[in-house]
């Protein structure tokens, strides 16, 4: 199998830094993506041309178009595109204020958009290349605390399906990977925690549990590269044994809810 040329944001750490790595190991190129100076340098020594250290602000659309310029110059094209940068904000609906609302948004919904635009004119003159976006278990289902993260999740999900058909026909593949719980940044340094209300003490009281396992980030690696591998990649693959039952259970609660209104539905129209 012929080596791949990729772009990974948020490629410092956590899913994106683990996938750097699986792709140079084997011989492929990367790009990789980070707000932060410098966070290649250990890759760059080891790599040589084969890394390609981009420093940009996914939320700054600009700066996105010319770090997707400089990698298709510096490589002659791009085959896997892998959006992965964001964070998770936690807070109740009510409780989150406008500034993290507009933030969550602009980095884990918007600025996956603007990779997209910015990486499809490439991918399309080339007829091939696949898009890779990293929403999480979290944007096919909801729990009280994160209602904006999941809105960011699932605006994710909604625009890449479209983009999935509309792509089809120039060669370009699309696929959404719905990580479960990773012991990565995610609920730790990289969170956002809104200001709490005592109003909704009872509520975190009755979601509190204990913390179960997480998952190992670096297991991950050899699952993205069977994804970017396989000729016929899935639009929508669950990262960890979780997500599965538990998605068949709530979907088969959404049925069971629409069936049981369906007269009031049929009515209304």
């Amino acid at each position: 199998m012929s080596s791949k040329t990729w772009l990974i944001t948020g490629a410092s750490k956590g899913f994106g830094r683990e996938w750097t790595e699986a792709a140079l190991e084997r011989g492929d190129r990367v790009a990789a993506l980070s707000r932060s100076a410098g966070a290649f340098d250990d890759l760059a020594a080891k790599y040589g041309d084969a890394v390609l250290p981009l420093q940009a602000d996914v939320t700054d659309r600009a700066a996105v178009a010319t770090a997707v310029q400089r990698a298709v110059s510096h490589f002659g094209g791009l085959d896997v595109v892998v959006n992965n940068a964001g964070y998770g904000l936690f807070g109740t609906v009510e409780e989150v204020t406008e500034q993290q609302a507009r933030d969550q948004l602009d980095v884990n919904l918007l600025g996956p958009l603007w990779v997209t635009q910015a990486a499809l004119p490439h991918l399309r003159a080339r007829g091939s290349g696949h898009l890779i976006q990293v929403s999480s278990i979290a944007g096919v289902y909801s729990l009280p605390g994160l209602g904006l993260y999941h809105a960011s999740k699932f605006g994710l999900e909604g625009f890449t399906a479209s983009l999935a058909a509309e792509v089809k026909a120039f060669g370009v593949k699309v696929t959404l990977v719905e990580p479960a719980g990773y012991a990565t940044d995610w609920a730790g340094p990289s969170a956002v925690h809104a200001e709490r209300s005592a109003v909704y003490d009872d509520v975190r009281a009755a979601m509190a549990r204990p913390a179960g396992k997480r998952g190992d980030p670096g297991a991950t690696r050899t699952a993205i590269l069977r994804v970017v591998d396989a000729e016929e990649p899935p639009l929508r693959i669950f990262f960890g044994p979780a997500p599965l039952p538990l998605i068949k259970q709530e979907y088969a609660a959404r049925i069971e809810e629409w069936e049981r209104w369906d007269d009031v539905s049929r009515a209304a129209f």
